[in-house]
């Protein structure tokens, strides 16, 4: 599967952002599809994750009552939707996807195999 994040951009703190995370060339069908994130100088950090199949979602202590991630089975598409974003979560977000991730190694980028490009996310103070 092919992925394409968008949605990124320049916000103000407090402020929201929605990214989206569509796939090509098959169905998100019976996959994990996550997102994160790597600030500059900074290690890749998990941000949520969604299990297609029953909708089962997960998030990063640092990001759960204010991002919420979702998803469109009729666009094949999950989204991210930020709010409340403060300077920190300033990076470069990008989604994965994998049809062989177990719930315990989830929040673990090495679980992915499948990455599309990043897209920008800059918070001002």
């Amino acid at each position: 599967v092919q992925l394409q994040a968008s949605g990124g951009g320049l916000v103000q703190a407090g402020g929201s952002l929605r990214l989206s995370c569509a796939a090509s060339g098959r169905t998100f069908m019976s996959y994990v599809i996550g997102w994160f994130r790597q600030a500059p100088g900074r290690e890749r950090e998990f941000v949520a994750a969604l299990k297609w199949s029953g909708g089962a979602t997960y998030y990063a202590d640092s990001v759960k009552d204010r991002f919420t991630i979702s998803r469109d089975n009729a666009k094949n598409t999950v989204y991210l939707q930020m709010s409340s974003l403060k300077p920190d979560d300033t990076a470069v977000y990008s989604c994965a996807a994998s049809r062989t991730v177990i719930t315990s190694s989830i929040r673990y980028s090495r679980s992915y195999n499948n990455w599309g490009p990043g897209t920008q996310v800059t918070v001002s103070s």
